[in-house]
This record gives structure tokens, C-alpha cells and sequence, in this order.
């Protein structure tokens, strides 16, 4: 039977910038997604540590090394910049999994993993 199991998280980084006048979704820089082996147009849960907000939506890449992530479309609305946030990817397996944990700094350094 398969489950579906947390397979990455990015625990503690900081929302740099939200634009509601844009195409729903989350960006992310590119070398923090493969870090995390998180995909372009992958499903991610994202909670805020400052209001409890979560929501589902989709990761666009970012620009390598920028360490921008960035709030677009209607999530922007519920999660704004310099919000402290979670970021979950999930994958579903008939077996456990180790997930890859990224923890961050207030720059969105990573600065432990797990």
C-alpha cells in the first residue's frame, strides 16, 4: 500500500518578497530546490510561522544563490515578505523514507540538515 510521506522540508526560511499580481505559486532558487530535490511545478504545503496560515500550491525556480523566496498570486494574500515559513514537499512510497530537511537562518543561509 503506499502512503504519502514528507520527503522534503525547508524549516524556518523567510519569505522575501509576495506579488499578487502575478501567476500563482512559490519561487525558490534553483540550487536551494535541488538541495532539497524539490521540482519545478511540484506540489508544496506551505505554513507560516507568523499567522498559521497554510496552503498548497506549486515551486517555481528562482535564480541560483539569490535566496529570494517569493509569495505570487493569491498566496500572497495570506503569506507576505518577512514571513518565517515551512515548506513541505510530500511523495508517496509503499516503503519509509528518509526525508531531506533544510534548516535556514533569517538570509535564508541553509544552515543545518537533517
Amino acid at each position: 500500500m503506499y502512503r504519502i510521506c514528507l520527503k522534503s522540508k525547508l524549516h524556518n526560511a523567510i519569505v522575501t518578497g509576495a506579488s499578487v499580481d502575478y501567476v500563482g505559486s512559490i519561487t525558490i532558487p534553483e540550487d536551494i530546490m535541488e538541495e532539497a530535490d524539490i521540482w519545478d511545478g511540484e506540489k508544496v504545503l506551505v505554513a507560516s510561522c507568523e499567522n498559521g496560515e497554510r496552503l498548497e500550491t506549486y515551486v517555481l525556480r528562482g535564480e541560483r544563490g539569490s535566496k529570494r523566496i517569493e509569495m505570487n498570486g493569491a498566496a500572497a494574500l495570506k503569506i507576505q515578505a518577512g514571513h518565517q515559513v515551512i515548506i513541505m514537499a510530500f511523495g508517496m512510497t509503499e516503503k519509509p523514507i528518509q526525508p531531506i530537511v533544510l534548516f535556514f537562518n533569517r538570509d535564508n543561509d541553509i544552515v543545518g540538515r537533517k
